[in-house]
């Protein structure tokens, strides 16, 4: 039997960001789950799309996420 030194791919990780092609991690703003209808048409738009996760966890999710 052999046995892979690879760590696994951490795949609950991997749902909740997106790494673009030049290796930049993004991700969903926070506070955009439940509790948006007392928010005004602007702050309910900012909460669209991505934005860029913080460098902090730039090194953490690179170890995590192995492709």
């Amino acid at each position: 039997m052999v046995m892979n030194n690879m760590i696994k791919t951490n795949k609950s990780l991997l749902k909740r960001i997106k790494i673009t092609g030049t290796g930049k991690i993004l991700k969903r703003p926070s506070g955009q789950n439940h509790f948006n209808a007392k928010d005004s048409g602007t702050q309910s738009q900012r909460k669209h799309g991505l934005v860029h996760a913080p460098s902090e966890l730039d090194r953490k999710v690179k170890f995590l996420v192995r492709e």
